[in-house]
């Protein structure tokens, strides 16, 4: 089985990434037997793109084979595309790319079930900042 990390960098000591879609590298990590047997690093061509980095970074993932996601954090659009290729999307628990891959393996990792669970996007948000005159 192939599993893809959103990660802060190359290799299994990387630091999983808190986002999905701009995260720099993804790690495909392959398992059998509940047991690390291949990994290879993927840089994430969305990454810096100004819009639908999340659908492309998907659609990246789903080409590499990945069967699974995990990630701090998978967008709505994202999810979406993931879920058309049947890939499932897991929840990091922090640390490094091998740690979450172990517990995925050992079946410790949260499913997310439906879109925008713990997404950190880009805009759209409610906050009172930007100096918009409506500090507290």
């Amino acid at each position: 089985m192939k599993v893809a990390v959103s990660a802060f960098g190359s290799g299994l000591k990387s630091q999983v990434s808190p986002v999905f879609g701009r995260c720099p590298i993804f790690v495909i990590v392959e398992i059998k037997d509940g047991k690390i047997v291949d990994h290879k690093d993927v840089p994430n061509n969305a990454a810096r793109q100004a819009g639908s980095a999340g659908i492309m970074s998907s659609q990246q993932v789903g080409n590499e084979g990945a069967e699974a996601v995990i990630s701090g954090a998978v967008g709505p659009r994202a999810f979406s595309v993931l879920v058309q290729f049947g890939i499932k999307v897991y929840k990091s628990q922090g640390g490094t790319v091998e740690e979450n891959v172990l517990k995925f393996a050992e079946g410790s990792l949260e499913e997310i079930k439906t879109p925008g669970e713990m997404h950190f996007g880009m805009g759209r948000g409610r906050g009172a900042g930007m100096g918009r005159g409506r500090s507290w």
